[in-house]
């Protein structure tokens, strides 16, 4: 009769084969392997007359996902014959494999009969090797996923167990991935052949694991977490509890509104550590700004509003679609082409969104500085072409603007042409591709300095700067601006 049976072999000492397995093993007249490279192999009844494998497929396929892809389809139509087919895979057809839960949804759809024989995989002798229990929270990541990544996509934290490490090549590119987080000391333990009588395990530092030669088709690769707290997870879980019924009264009162003032002097000084070049200082202070996000992202969620999925899914969500040069077909190398694809998408959005009438610049937020709301104004409508041809147009409407300011009448006319000198200032130091808001804080600070000098100066002369005449002042001053050039 025809039908389906996906089974599982173990991980490949034959005492680990299931009474099951062992009744359709011997009953069998003809089975169908994923693949021959697996020791249970040379246990199988002689009774067994015909023994197929897909590993043809291997050595010639593109890609394992087209390798897959073929061995699913063949499978299906194997099913569909009046005998069948035995389908057998290492381990248990559901744990780290590909193909078996794919053929089951098919076969289910198809309404052929299907028969699941379940096994021990290679997760029972891995852990047992390890002399560990994998609950509560150890992450299982394959190494193909993981070695095309950047960043590691799980709580460092908690213990991870990466499977399929059967190359020196991927050991190593899975070694780039998780050294974005974890230090070429960190102890890690390699698990080769877990479950058959050439187990065995290595504790090695991280940057040693693409240098073992005993890499094969059976390794493991286990990481053991990091210090508790380094985890984004951990680090909300700080955050709910602060706002918990047993938490911090402080934490438990604030609003949205209340943060708004801390939101922005937390983020005036990361842009003062920024500034000073200071790594440590800078680590601390967007530590404190994520305080900030990641408690009105705890508000949202208690409010019902928002929580950080919302957050963090719409700002994935976004890049990818501005991106498409990245993570899409479009190809793009300057600089200008990415900003005018950026816009031509935003433009895109806001027609989809109906909200027709909001136009380019009415995204720039109003609570920003004014040299910094003006430098971003002036680059939105630079990136569709409103800007001036060169350099020399940008300083004449600075010289004009300055006659302007010569002839005002009255305090209104006085504002205005403030406004637009400052403005067309903005604009030449956004040509210049100078920061108009980080040069004037520049000159901020370098006045403080200057004049914490006069008064220090003048202090240790045991007079107050009241007493002093303008030439006195103008002298000190002169020292002041040689100690603090800038």
């Amino acid at each position: 009769m025809s039908g389906i049976i996906i089974l599982g072999l173990g991980p490949g000492n034959p005492l680990h084969l299931s009474l099951e397995a062992w009744e359709v093993i011997n009953q069998a007249e003809e089975i169908w392997l994923r693949t021959k490279k697996h020791p249970i192999i040379n246990a199988f009844p002689p009774t067994l007359k015909k023994i197929q494998s897909f590993d043809h497929l291997y050595e010639s396929g593109d890609s394992f996902d087209s390798v897959y892809s073929e061995i699913i389809t063949e499978v299906i139509r194997l099913g569909k014959r009046k005998q069948g087919v035995i389908y057998a895979v290492p381990g248990d057809p559901f744990i780290a494999e590909t193909t078996s839960p794919a053929i089951a949804v098919r076969a289910r759809q198809l309404g052929l009969d299907l028969r699941i024989v379940n096994a021990m995989s290679f997760l029972e002798p891995t852990f047992g090797a390890l002399g560990m229990d994998p609950f509560p929270q150890t992450t299982l990541m394959d190494a193909m996923e993981l070695s095309q990544l950047i960043i590691p996509p799980f709580p460092i934290d908690k213990p991870v167990l990466i499977t399929q490490i059967y190359s020196q090549l991927i050991a190593a590119e899975v070694k780039t991935t998780l050294n974005s987080f974890y230090s070429d000391e960190h102890e890690v333990t390699l698990i080769h052949a877990a479950g058959t009588e050439k187990h065995m395990i290595e504790k090695i530092p991280l940057y040693m694991i693409d240098r073992s030669s005993n890499i094969g088709l059976m390794t493991s690769l286990f990481v053991p977490g990091m210090d508790i707290g380094i985890s984004f997870e951990a680090f909300q879980e700080v955050i709910a509890k602060l706002r918990s019924l047993d938490g911090c009264p402080w934490d438990r009162a604030q609003t949205h509104q209340t943060l708004t003032q801390n939101l922005i002097e937390e983020a005036y000084e990361v842009i003062e550590a920024m500034e000073a070049g200071d790594s440590s200082h800078m680590a601390e202070e967007f530590g404190d700004l994520l305080l900030q996000i990641t408690l009105n992202a705890q508000i949202g969620f208690e409010n019902g509003e928002f929580n950080m999925v919302d957050i963090v899914t719409g700002i994935h969500d976004k890049l990818i679609r501005r991106h498409p040069h990245v993570f899409g077909e479009k190809k793009i190398a300057e600089i200008s082409d990415v900003l005018e694809t950026w816009e031509k998408i935003k433009s895109d959005e806001r027609n989809d969104a109906n909200d027709k009438d909001k136009g380019l610049l009415t995204g720039v937020p109003a609570a920003l500085p004014a040299l910094i709301q003006a430098h971003e104004i002036q680059e939105r409508a630079s990136r569709v072409g409103f800007d001036w041809k060169n350099i020399e147009g940008v300083i004449d409407k600075i010289i004009e603007e300055v006659n302007e300011l010569k002839e005002v009448n009255n305090q209104e006319e006085l504002i205005s042409e403030i406004g637009d000198l400052l403005f067309a200032l903005v604009n030449y130091s956004r040509w210049k591709d100078a920061n108009a808001e980080t040069a004037l804080r520049g000159t901020n600070k370098k006045f403080i300095n200057r004049f914490s000098y006069i008064e220090r100066t003048i202090r240790d002369k045991g007079k107050i700067i009241s007493e002093m005449t303008p030439e006195e002042l103008e002298e000190i001053w002169q020292e002041a601006k040689k100690t603090y050039p800038r």
